[in-house]
């Protein structure tokens, strides 16, 4: 794996980083594990989406961290529209 140019554990670590800050912005409740996976899998909906645009946040963990904050506020967001409660 090597989403916009980190490797592995650089993806665990700043998607965790990332999906805990989402959590705090979002005021929603998750734990560590749901934080990581929200990171990085926010940080690859949300670098698709924009691939698709034609848009680039630019390389390296910093745009990651950006592009994870962002896709796992997007998911947390979705998941409560789809429930229709606070998720």
């Amino acid at each position: 794996m090597d989403v916009n140019g980190v490797g592995w554990i650089t993806a665990i670590i700043v998607g965790g980083l990332a999906g805990w800050i989402a959590e705090k912005a979002m005021k929603s409740d998750m734990g560590l594990l749901m934080n990581i996976i929200l990171g990085i899998v926010g940080a690859v909906v949300l670098n698709a989406i924009l691939a698709a645009l034609g848009v680039s946040l630019g390389v390296g963990w910093v745009a990651y961290l950006i592009t994870g904050v962002l896709g796992a506020c997007l998911l947390i967001f979705l998941a409560r529209v789809l429930r229709g409660s606070r998720a």
